[in-house]
């Protein structure tokens, strides 16, 4: 009998201290704090250590690993040099994953414990964003940024990216999306990555796993569509039959609903005000566009199913990026920007988990359906006795 797709979903596969999502309440927790109080009171350097660890951090271990990220900040000359040898039409993405295996080929320890991996992790967390702002800078020509000591982690980025340093309402918002984006439990990307790591495979292959399974665009590269809809749209006044003539061609409006969240997801909320602060600091349309979408497709949906949808992350984030004057193509390797410190404590997790039973290799079962000839399967047929196939 075939079994119905539903792509592991509901389907458990292993224990996690590193976050939760409540889907019915709209409640992300990370390591036991809600994602509205870290985004309100932390910092992306401050989440990342409380991702890697087991608890916020005390002031020296923040101040600690704050310099250890900045100390990172360095990528190897032979990887800026493979840089500028990919075609500068190569996909951010690809040259993401691509450079993420590379770093490996870098690393000297020959071990795989605990400790080394938080390291790797600390590396991978630091020069991840260095990777995306040097082939920004790559690609467009110009010369590269030696990063900032002084500047923190989203500050560092943007001043990496422009050559200027950064606005510090502008540093603040990314900031509080890095925050948003860091760790969001079992999605593909992280599940891709505890799947390469249950093999006993480094970090780095791990991590580009991960970068891979987020560039497809029904998870990382939604945002991306997004506002590519969003310029589509291009006016207000326009977004009511746009949503209208998609819906009732049964088209998928991008950056509503969720797989998991039944209610409004927590990150939207926030960059919802985020987006708004923007369009009103810098004067574009791209929150009231955004709202007119979601306000215009929930009522449609509404009609046709009879049901609540609501924005998920990647709705309003789309229109933040673009504000911030992030390329848009950019705002996929700014997810895995943010998104490495939960991927690496997941891999550390997965490779070093202190609870019974240890953790095994992932091989899930599939159900054969496709061409059965018998108990002792399909006989060979030498290839000269064959049916000639028919062309038309």
């Amino acid at each position: 009998m075939q079994t119905k797709n539903i792509g592991l979903r509901n389907i458990e596969v292993a224990d996690t201290k590193i976050s939760a999502i409540d889907g019915i309440n709209g409640k992300l927790i990370y390591r036991g704090y809600d994602i509205l109080d870290l985004v309100k009171k932390s910092t992306f350097e401050e989440t990342a250590c409380l991702l890697l660890n087991d608890d916020l951090p005390s002031k020296n271990v923040l101040s600690e690993f704050s310099s250890r990220l900045v100390e990172a900040r360095e990528i190897p000359e032979g990887l800026e040099k493979s840089l500028q040898n990919i075609p500068k039409k190569a996909n951010p993405m690809d040259v993401l994953q691509s450079r993420v295996a590379e770093l490996g080929m870098y690393d000297k320890e020959q071990v795989d414990d605990k400790e080394i991996n938080y390291n790797r992790a600390i590396n991978l967390v630091s020069k991840i964003p260095i990777i995306v702002a040097c082939w920004e800078r790559i690609r467009s020509g110009k010369d590269l940024i030696e990063p900032s000591k002084k500047l923190n982690h989203a500050g560092n980025f943007f001043y990496m990216l422009t050559g200027k340093e950064p606005d510090t309402e502008f540093t603040r918002i990314f900031d509080i999306c890095l925050i948003l984006h860091a760790e969001h439990s079992f999605n593909a990307s992280t599940f891709a990555a505890r799947e390469v790591a249950s093999t006993r495979a480094h970090m780095y292959a791990a991590i580009s796993a991960a970068v891979g399974a987020l560039s497809g665009e029904l998870h990382g590269g939604a945002n991306y569509q997004v506002m590519k809809m969003l310029l589509e749209i291009s006016k207000e006044d326009k977004v009511e039959k746009w949503i209208k003539e998609k819906i009732s061609k049964g088209q998928k409006i991008m950056g509503m609903g969720h797989a998991v969240y039944k209610t409004f997801d927590p990150r939207a909320e926030v960059l919802r005000e985020l987006s708004k602060r923007l369009s009103e600091k810098t004067g574009q349309p791209w929150y009231k566009i955004t709202k007119k979408v979601e306000d215009v497709t929930a009522e449609e949906m509404k009609k046709v199913k009879g049901s609540d949808i609501f924005p998920n992350v990647d709705l309003y984030s789309a229109s933040t990026y673009y504000m911030l004057g992030i390329p848009m193509d950019l705002n996929t390797p700014i997810f895995a920007v943010s998104r490495v410190a939960g991927w690496t404590a997941h891999i550390i997790e997965e490779k070093f988990a202190e609870a019974a039973p240890k953790p095994m290799l992932y091989r899930p079962k599939a159900v054969y359906v496709g061409k059965y000839c018998g108990p002792f399967g399909c006989e060979y047929v030498p290839i000269d006795k064959r049916e000639p196939e028919i062309h038309e």
